[in-house]
């Protein structure tokens, strides 16, 4: 795809279309349009919005992914993962209007969505890449928690002012303790729950739809609404949503920016990740920067017609897929679907009850939870295991907002930690390996008398260059003969910037006063480069260059007139000396 068609795949996919696939997107997208509704009105009241702008937030953006994303069969909509977000947000800022909630959650979709649609421009599809595996884990665990705290309350039949994830717990319990369960409600909500659970792994069987529609027969049949104090859905509005612009007050700026934010940052890694997964068992190429693209356009058309953020999901993806979609033209067939039950039955959902909509995001988020993969974690590497609970206790403590912020500052200081304090190691000759190498891991490796092999394992740049200077420095100290050259070993180092030029230089001046050559071994040319336009190559000497580490001992021997015998040079293999 070349020129603006490139920033609009779904026209390709149209100039490509096959006949035959026409019929396995028809099905499928049938198929999924009963999944789609009640996921969708459930994930709405769980972020605190009336149910039908869930039908708004899945019509809307699967025909705007379909025309702007990449990928062939994922599918978006409202998720469990940025309920707690939304929730966190709307709630303190909306007083209970739900008008003026929707308002809010319209916003935060069309921030979201300019962030990931300029993020995509700019080729800035990496960017979630920095958010390692345990920082992931522990956030989306922390948003599981949040999400099932939320729930309860609705699944037990009784209502509370969420004030955060802990205070919420104690608002349950004293709810719990005052006897405000509703049994009946919660029965249904028990039994839909379990359904769901029990045809999870089910392909054939589509559980949430036979568990929603089971609870709301029930309810309806045995007037658990009016009798029994169940609370239900209601009518849902007759027609399609409308072109809005939302309105926010100056007050509600920064918490709705930072929400959107997050939810860019979120809904991008989970849709990148599953597009990757199903581009490789499809055999296609998903670009991330025009995944982003097709994101952000989504969330703002949704946003624009009354809906509010969403991401792609790993639970109604797979449904297309078993279905047998073939492409983007499943996800249009189940908006049309939709769109045709708000003109022609908007009523058919009235009995649906509180109870089991809040039993399907349950399911949703018991399925967000990982704890397999945190074992290995913790048997590979603790650390790494430490800031997936730090993550998660963040999110569970402070909210999703602030636990976000968190998993982002740790990202940062994980990333800078690394880079600021480097491994690094002396080297020498150790027996029967071919090379220099860590004389820690090596304690039997040969120093050359009067010469330093430094290896530094990073970039070289501001935040490590004082770290550097004093390594080497510490290094010379103990040294076990006088030092007259010290080589650093910079095969690894991959950058340098001003700063560590700078600090180099003073370590050179330093190293001169001390009668100490510096010198560089199988230092990469574009980093030379950069050694060059600074003046350091000027400064050290071309001659303290090499390209190898053993031509640096060679000319170190030969200048100095040093007599070292290196007995590992040769070997015998059979009666013939081979030279390592």
């Amino acid at each position: 795809m070349n020129g603006w068609t490139r920033w609009v795949p779904g026209i390709n996919t149209l100039r490509h279309y096959e006949a035959d696939w026409l019929r396995h997107d028809v099905f499928a997208g049938l198929v999924l349009a009963t999944m789609l509704v009640p996921v969708g009105i459930a994930y709405a009241v769980a972020s605190g919005l009336p149910g039908i702008h869930g039908l708004y937030a899945t019509i809307v953006p699967l025909l705007a992914y379909a025309m702007f994303g990449p990928s062939r069969i994922i599918v978006l909509g409202p998720d469990s993962a940025l309920a707690a977000v939304i929730l966190g947000v709307i709630v303190p800022l909306s007083g209970g209007d739900p008008v003026r909630a929707a308002m809010l959650a319209a916003m935060m979709a069309l921030v979201s969505g300019a962030v990931l649609v300029v993020a995509g421009i700019a080729r800035l599809g990496f960017v979630t890449e920095l958010l390692s595996k345990p920082i992931r884990y522990g956030y989306m665990n922390g948003i599981a928690l949040t999400v099932l705290i939320s729930q309860l309350p609705k699944l037990l039949g009784f209502s509370i002012e969420s004030e955060g994830p802990l205070r919420d717990l104690w608002a349950i319990a004293v709810g719990i303790g005052d006897g405000k369960i509703n049994w009946a409600a919660f029965a249904v909500g028990l039994g839909t729950l379990m359904v769901i659970l029990l045809l999870k792994d089910n392909k054939r069987l589509p559980g949430i739809l036979i568990a929603v529609v089971g609870a709301t027969l029930v309810v309806s049949l045995l007037d658990l609404g009016t009798g029994y104090g169940v609370k239900v859905l209601g009518p849902l509005p007759q027609g399609l949503p409308a072109f809005s612009i939302p309105r926010i007050g100056y007050s509600d700026l920064i918490p709705v920016l930072a929400g959107g934010c997050a939810i860019a940052l979120v809904s991008f890694a989970d849709t990148s990740v599953l597009s990757r997964t199903y581009a490789a068992r499809l055999g296609d190429k998903v670009d991330p920067n025009q995944e982003m693209v097709g994101l952000g356009a989504a969330n703002l058309a949704t946003g624009f017609f009354q809906g509010f953020p969403i991401s792609s999901s790993s639970s109604r993806t797979p449904v297309a897929e078993a279905a047998g979609a073939r492409t983007q033209l499943t996800c249009v067939v189940g908006a049309l679907a939709i769109a045709f039950l708000l003109l022609a039955a908007p009523n058919l959902l009235q009995h649906l009850p509180n109870a089991a909509l809040a039993a399907v995001v349950i399911a949703a988020a018991i399925g967000l939870i990982e704890i397999g993969d945190l074992k290995r974690i913790y048997r590979i590497q603790r650390w790494e295991f430490w800031l997936t609970v730090l993550c998660f206790v963040g999110v569970a403590v402070l909210g999703a907002i602030p636990g976000i912020g968190l998993a982002i500052a740790v990202a940062i200081a994980e990333f800078l930690w690394d880079g600021w304090r480097p491994h690094s190691a002396i080297l020498g000759r150790a027996h029967g390996v071919k090379g220099y190498h860590d004389i820690t891991r090596y304690p039997d490796a040969r120093l050359i008398p009067g010469l330093v092999l430094f290896r530094w394992d990073a970039p070289l740049f501001f935040a490590n260059a004082e770290f550097f200077k004093e390594r080497i420095l510490a290094a010379v100290e103990k040294s076990p003969t006088p030092v007259r050259w010290l080589v650093v070993a910079a095969e690894p180092v991959t950058s340098v910037d001003v700063t560590a030029c700078d600090t180099v230089a003073e370590l050179d001046k330093a190293l001169h006063a001390r009668g100490i050559e510096l010198c560089f071994a199988e230092l990469k040319d574009p980093v030379k480069d950069k050694l060059k336009r600074f003046g350091l190559y000027a400064q050290v000497g071309e001659a303290q260059f090499f390209p190898t580490i053993g031509s640096a001992v060679s000319s170190y021997l030969d200048i100095n007139n040093v007599e070292w015998e290196d007995w590992e040079d040769q070997v015998k293999v059979g009666s013939q000396p081979v030279g390592l």
